[in-house]
């Protein structure tokens, strides 16, 4: 089983990449791609672990970049990304800094309606250099204005609550543009988890490679009709988990849960020999 998305403490996730790796190892998957949100920030670390332990299964440099069509999130993945690409990393700095911008406007906004949560306590929960608003809903569980992150986005943070900022306005046709750039395979992730089945279309009209078909929120009707979509247009498949971590909210379900097998990996890593990609 080839797990092809994964988060880490660089964004979301509980696990530090070298955690998910040795996990990974253990529970005997033969690949992981880590796609963290809007960073490359652990590629290197995971990378490092690899090596020195000598790990026998696959790992794709990767990332997860939210976009958004008439606040519609839409999220691309990238897969065998030049994790040093100039580009990128400028972007994703632009990116980190509005998040950043984002984040205190949002504490502002719950200080200001009588919630003593600080962005220094924030800023502590991510224990990587993004701060998301899991952070700012873990805050707010931690301080005991909610019982859960869930009830946290409902009450306060999600989109039409009193403590919401809009995010950082991002393209998918940029981010498909900037994966391929940087010598990545832009995907579509979780098409299931999208409002309007148009949206599909249009990501593949702006030209991604692929699409994440296997997915533990997908149904087996679902999966059916991305599988069709894909032979139509030929389209790699791809899965994974969306991993964050056991007892994370964020987390979709366990690691290796979801994912594709030998024969479909071997599909996407002859694309990307023929893309000549550095890996």
């Amino acid at each position: 089983m080839f797990d092809l998305h994964v988060h880490s403490t660089a964004s979301d996730g509980l696990l530090t990449p070298e955690e998910i790796l040795k996990k990974a190892q253990e529970i005997g998957l033969s690949g992981i791609a880590l796609t963290d949100h809007d960073t490359v920030s652990g590629i290197e670390a995971a990378k490092k672990y690899w090596t020195e332990h000598k790990l026998s299964l696959d790992f794709i440099p990767g990332i997860e970049m939210n976009t958004e069509v008439d606040e519609t999130e839409v999220h691309i993945l990238g897969y065998y990304i030049d994790h040093q690409n100039t580009r990128l990393l400028n972007k994703l700095e632009e990116i980190k800094e509005a998040r950043l911008e984002r984040a205190r406007k949002m504490v502002y906004r719950l200080k200001s309606m009588g919630l003593a949560v600080t962005f220094e306590q924030v800023e502590k929960l991510a224990r990587g250099d993004l701060i998301g608003r899991p952070h700012i809903a873990q805050a707010l569980t931690e301080k005991g204005y909610v019982f859960s992150i869930k009830e946290a986005f409902e009450k306060y943070i999600g989109k039409g609550r009193p403590a919401y900022v809009p995010r950082y306005k991002f393209l998918p046709q940029d981010a498909i543009q900037l994966i391929k750039r940087a010598g990545g395979i832009p995907v579509l992730a979780h098409p299931g988890l999208l409002p309007k089945r148009e949206l599909i279309q249009e990501a593949i009209n702006l030209g991604v490679a692929g699409l994440e078909v296997y997915y533990p929120e997908h149904t087996h009707e679902q999966v059916d009709e991305y599988l069709r979509i894909c032979r139509e247009y030929h389209l790699l498949i791809t899965g994974g988990s969306d991993f964050h971590g056991i007892g994370s909210e964020e987390s979709r379900s366990r690691l290796g849960c979801t994912g594709i097998d030998q024969e479909t990996y071997r599909q996407l890593y002859a694309y990307h020999q023929r893309q000549h990609i550095p890996s």
